[in-house]
């Protein structure tokens, strides 16, 4: 699985790099977790894991800068035990590990703008978490972790500002018995082999918000995706390792297609997990995917799946949203991002599975404001499918090269900084009243419409199917087709 009362929209207007800002106004939709007080600008994570017994020892240092005065640090940490709280840069009182609570009262009040480190051991039997959307978290597998952090179970594994808008840097330092293997989200810098266990060690220079911090475990064996523009890789049990390369063998043409429409590539490498358990949904984390076993079988949709979180790695990762309340700006790009792999592969092109997609919402309630759904509806696939719509309608206003400029310009822009739908309506206008015709006036209202209004608006007129997206991707179409096996 992705302007909130009070937040600020683009990395500019943060008062610290890779947050969304404070404020003293409530918002409905930070669903009871993270605090706008302070922002964790990187987060050092020593954890010590045992598979068959699904015991994790832990100690995390967390580099914290606050945004107002506190005198108190408040962390999310759900049902593992604290053995205890360190602090520099400040004197420690005394703290309180209640209801997933971490409180860390200093005998000093800190004022706006001081950085501080706190150091936690903790350890414990990790669990996943309840969320109003299910149970999130570090989870166990028949043999092996998955962890799906999004959107708030990162606090399941480590203490945390558990806020989509807070971005911080990441080393991530995992040990588990031979012959596991581990994979964090950002790039291998070391690995060292005890007598019975391994310790992986991930280096994440990019801020990243906490619901993409993951940690994986199981007995994978990697296989090759490909290597341009980046490393791709899929890591697999190996009774799975064939049919990973069956599946997957068009991955590298996708990060092709996707690099030019949206822009290079964000991050060093990819990788895709597939989990030897089945699961329901796959799931994005910086720099990679998980996937269940049964998501590589033809019938499962993994054809739709794959680009859909390949391309999450721009659109919600890279460029991620300062709140929930955006969340149309991850999953319809991403879904978006389904239909042009379809049309560019030879499948049914995004003109015709958009009008498909619009039939079948004309079927469903007309309540949802996908600029404010509402939490109860965060996940709702009509935020998913009318966020695609919204985007496919204002490419066929635009035409394919404005529209083209804006995505890539959308993604160069906002890299590794919280997002609101307020920055991306600013963009949008920009790039229309940069090609001139009038269309100021249209994009706002489109958007209006799409966006503000539960109704659901027809589509922009088309010539013919694919009218307004044939052009650069009719060129990329024939480049897939000719292609040589990466």
């Amino acid at each position: 699985m992705s302007a909130a009362a009070g937040t600020t929209g683009s990395g500019a207007s943060t008062p610290a790099a890779g947050t969304a800002g404070s404020s003293d106004e409530p918002d409905r939709y930070d669903l009871g977790h993270g605090t706008r007080a302070l922002h964790v600008e990187h987060y050092e994570l020593e954890l010590d894991y045992r598979v068959r017994t699904n015991r994790l020892d832990a100690t995390a240092t967390l580099r914290i800068r606050t945004l107002e005065a506190v005198k108190a640090l408040e962390l999310d940490l759900a049902d593992l035990t604290v053995q205890s709280v360190a602090v520099t840069g400040a004197i420690l009182a005394r703290y309180r590990h209640r209801a997933g609570r971490l409180t860390v009262r200093l005998t000093d009040t800190l004022p706006s703008g001081s950085v501080v480190e706190v150091t936690i051991g903790y350890a414990g039997t990790p669990r996943p978490v309840r969320s109003p959307f299910g149970e999130v978290g570090w989870e166990e597998l028949e043999d092996g972790v998955i962890v799906a952090s999004q959107p708030t179970g990162a606090s399941s594994w480590f203490p945390c500002n558990d806020r989509p808008g807070d971005r911080s840097t990441y080393r991530t330092s995992i040990t588990v018995e031979q012959p596991y293997r581990a994979h964090a989200h950002g790039t291998l810098t070391r690995r060292s082999t005890g007598a019975s266990t391994t310790t992986w060690v991930f280096d994440e220079p990019h801020p990243t918000p906490t619901y993409l911090a993951t940690v994986q475990v199981g007995r994978y064996t990697e296989v090759d995706l490909g290597t341009e523009p980046v490393p791709q890789r899929a890591l697999v049990p190996a009774a799975q390792a064939s049919l990973a390369r069956t599946r997957l063998h068009r991955h590298a043409e996708m990060m092709r297609l996707f690099t030019d429409l949206f822009g290079p590539y964000p991050l060093a490498e990819y990788t895709l997990v597939v989990t030897p358990d089945e699961l329901e949904i796959p799931v994005e984390a910086q720099g990679m995917a998980i996937f269940g076993v049964n998501h590589l079988r033809g019938d499962s949709g993994g054809d739709r799946l794959v680009p859909h979180e390949l391309a999450h790695q721009w659109f919600g990762n890279a460029v991620s949203v300062a709140g929930w309340q955006h969340i149309w700006l991850n999953e319809g790009f991403a879904c978006y991002a389904e239909w042009l792999w379809s049309e560019a592969s030879g499948g049914p092109t995004a003109h015709a599975l958009a009008r498909e997609h619009r039939t079948r919402l004309t079927g469903l309630a007309q309540d949802l404001v996908l600029a404010d759904p509402g939490v109860d509806d965060l996940f709702d696939d009509r935020v998913y499918k009318r966020g695609a719509l919204t985007l496919h309608a204002l490419r066929l206003t635009l035409g394919e090269e404005t529209y083209t400029a804006l995505v890539r310009a959308w993604t160069a822009r906002h890299a590794d900084t919280p997002v609101t739908t307020a920055d991306f309506r600013a963009l949008a206008a920009e790039h229309a009243a940069a090609a001139g015709d009038g269309l100021v006036a249209d994009v706002e209202d489109l958007l209006t419409a799409w966006l503000d209004r539960p109704e659901l608006p027809p589509l922009p007129d088309a010539d013919e199917p694919g009218h307004g997206v044939a052009g650069l991707l009719g060129q990329l179409r024939r480049a897939v087709r000719t292609a040589a096996p990466s």
